[in-house]
């Protein structure tokens, strides 16, 4: 009960932000009858599922006081690489699946390690890397998006166990590695040490290589997970489809509280991010609003929270 009493008093802010958009869209003439039904929350869990994946990892880089800019064009390419691995090469699903994710670790691992042993700053490394990996997506598939309809390959994007369709478990699923992770490893309490003071966790014996190392491959194996999550929800690995993701990716985890600067943050404000950038989403789409003003929207919603995250740092240098 205490736990659930201070996760709402630590979330107030976000939380009241979230009810008060429900309660728009709910009042709302053009979405009254269309948002609260459970088609719309399933929809929206559904579409929210692959950004959360992005997010824990996004958590975890952010509160170490890095970026990773690569994982939406990891998503793309492992997108491809699964759904080739499919139709082009015969496999089982399975094997697509796992080579999807499979590949979001390689460029995860890759990223960490040059992180982890260069004084390359992450934006020029993550920078680096998603170019890498789009171009991959785009040489491999020829730009064409690589069809793929098998209802074993459908059921992780677009299946359901039971009632709950099958994103929303997995999501779930990640959501609670991610917290085990930060809040009850010796992993989780060393990425806040490093992320709030990196000279310090060095001198305190703490392997800052170890920890970047994992954070990044972290990142880039969720990437993957929701990468493939994705094309299976479209049925079709393509090349664009991990546009603008790690841009919600960032929002999601900046709106739930988590410091840019590093050293602060908890995945349950990211988890509240990210239902607010999925039903802000679903919103502006059941309100008719043009897709190029949404880049707008979402764009002023960013700048919000970061000039949010700046007031509460300078309030808590005071």
């Amino acid at each position: 009960m205490k736990a659930i009493r201070r996760y709402f008093t630590d979330n107030l802010g976000i939380i009241i932000a979230l009810a008060a958009m429900i309660l728009f869209l709910y009042i709302f003439p053009t979405t009254h009858s269309t948002f609260l039904t459970q088609k719309n929350i399933f929809n929206v869990l559904r579409q929210s599922a692959p950004n959360m994946m992005l997010a824990c990892g996004m958590t975890m880089v952010i509160i170490l006081g890095g970026i990773d800019l690569s994982v939406g064009s990891i998503i793309a390419m492992s997108g491809v690489l699964g759904a080739a691995a499919v139709v082009w090469w015969g496999l089982p699903e399975i094997c697509g699946i796992l080579i999807a994710i499979f590949s979001g670790l390689i460029f995860g691992l890759l990223n960490g390690m040059v992180i982890a042993l260069t004084q390359i700053p992450p934006f020029i490394v993550t920078l680096a890397s998603m170019n890498i990996a789009k171009g991959i997506a785009y040489v491999y598939s020829g730009g064409k998006p690589i069809r793929c309809m098998t209802d074993a390959w459908k059921f992780l994007g677009a299946g359901y166990v039971g009632p709950i369709p099958t994103p929303v478990i997995t999501m779930l699923i990640v959501f609670v590695i991610g917290v085990l992770v930060l809040n009850r490893t010796q992993m989780g309490r060393h990425i806040y040490a490093v992320g709030g003071n990196d000279t310090a966790a060095k001198f305190s014996g703490i392997s800052v290589a170890k920890v970047k190392f994992f954070v990044y491959s972290f990142s880039g194996l969720m990437s993957g997970l929701a990468g493939i999550t994705i094309a299976s929800r479209l049925y079709s690995g393509t090349c664009t489809s991990g546009d603008g993701a790690e841009m919600d990716a960032i929002a999601s985890v900046v709106v739930g509280g988590t410091s840019m600067s590093g050293g602060s943050g908890k995945l349950g404000g990211t988890l509240i991010g990210v239902l607010i950038i999925g039903i802000l989403n679903n919103g502006l789409n059941l309100m008719g609003v043009n897709s190029d003003w949404q880049y707008i929207i979402k764009g002023a919603v960013i700048l919000l929270a970061v000039y949010v995250d700046f007031l509460r740092s300078k309030k808590k240098s005071k």
